[in-house]
């Protein structure tokens, strides 16, 4: 394989960081909860007496 200059391996990793910022962006506004109501309604628990 030829050896590529670091110029280009820099690029690689900047094109690549990017790549994975957008999936991360994309991750994080396709799941996003409205928190107050999603606790409230998601989130009931009882108290369970636990016998070892």
């Amino acid at each position: 394989m030829p050896q590529m200059s670091p110029m280009n391996w820099i690029l690689l990793m900047i094109m690549f960081s990017m790549i994975f910022f957008f999936f991360l962006m994309i991750n994080y506004f396709s799941f996003n909860p409205k928190m107050p109501s999603f606790l409230k309604s998601n989130f009931k628990t009882k108290k369970m007496n636990w016998k070892w």
